[in-house]
């Protein structure tokens, strides 16, 4: 007799790993954590790839349309990105017109990002994607466990 799938007995992995998800790693949190993200992440690229975005330009992206005006610094800190990966995903955006880097009136040795008309176009557009890819993601998941993994999740990240 097959019972129906629970908390501490979920449905097979659709990917053909149901196998594996018994093995101690597939109870660390941190793989959970890491998996569950590679595989939105994933989801996302594939939306955002018509647009000529990836999860990480999209995240600089956002932040750059959210009105605060982010140092360079702020956005690697934020998104746990090298200088150099940075400078490499805003210099892609900047050559398409989406940002642009301007002085920092709080320091002037730092750059803060800014979107340009055609960044916040296409930021809303992004957005949409994201909003669909997560959907995908997490299907599983009812709205109250949305909800609490977001809760849980803004409570690891910051």
């Amino acid at each position: 007799m097959t019972s129906s799938p629970t908390a501490d007995h979920p449905e097979p992995a659709p990917d053909g790993l149901a196998r594996l998800t018994g093995i101690d790693l597939a109870a660390e949190p941190v793989f959970l954590m890491v998996r569950a993200a590679a595989l939105g992440s994933s989801t996302a690229n594939q939306g955002l790839a018509p647009l000529g975005l990836k999860v990480r330009s999209y995240s600089i992206l956002a932040v750059a349309c959210s009105g605060t005006g982010p140092t360079q610094r702020e956005l690697g800190d934020l998104l746990r990105m090298r200088p150099s990966q940075t400078v490499a995903i805003l210099d892609e955006l900047e050559r398409r017109g989406l940002v642009e880097r301007r002085t920092d009136p709080r320091d002037r040795r730092s750059k803060t990002v800014v979107p340009t008309g055609p960044g916040r176009e296409l930021y809303a557009r992004a957005k949409a994607a994201v909003d669909r890819a997560a959907e995908t993601s997490l299907a599983a998941l009812p709205p109250q466990d949305r909800e609490d993994l977001a809760r849980l999740l803004r409570r690891l990240a910051f």
